[in-house]
């Protein structure tokens, strides 16, 4: 039932998140840590604000979600629990239809992540970006032993046929 990446909440933005494929300057796949996640969000018009305009939480939840599972890519089984988010709201954004964000691991220690990420428009252009500190946890400090693991893993909706940004 999350908010964000719960596929049966009917209020929530059902997000689904993909590693995209970088490359090195030589050629080649980018490490790990140099590469990126797409998180694709199903807006609806009980997420607006002012009219016509997608709440700036909404936004924010959507940044938050995607920078923090980014660093699922270079360290799979960790997960971010958000220290710091800072945002940037620079277009608005409307309330319906799907919108795309991309996040980003920029500096990795033993216990903390910083990231990046932004909102992306159908024409390419930023509407919102944050950035953040996290604590790395294991799922198991985060929640109890009960947590149905099946609502953040498995997604068994289609990719979509093109990730185009």
């Amino acid at each position: 039932m999350c908010l964000v990446c719960g596929a049966d909440n009917q209020f929530g933005l059902q997000a689904r998140f993909y590693e995209l494929e970088a490359e090195t300057p030589g050629g080649g796949a980018a490490p790990a840590a140099g590469r990126e996640l797409l998180g694709v969000f199903t807006l609806r018009e009980e997420h607006q604000s002012y009219p016509g305009r997608l709440h700036g939480g909404i936004s924010s939840a959507i940044l938050d979600e995607t920078i923090g599972r980014a660093i699922t890519i270079a360290h799979p089984g960790t997960w971010g629990v958000t220290a710091e988010l800072t945002l940037r709201y620079r277009k608005p954004l409307p309330p319906t239809g799907e919108v795309r964000a991309v996040g980003r691991i920029t500096r990795d220690t033993r216990r903390l992540f910083e990231g990046t990420g932004e909102i992306l428009l159908e024409d390419g252009s930023v509407a919102v970006e944050a950035s953040g500190k996290y604590l790395k946890m294991d799922l198991g400090e985060i929640t109890d032993d009960d947590f149905d693991q099946r609502e953040w893993f498995a997604d068994p909706r289609e990719a979509p046929e093109e990730i185009d940004l």
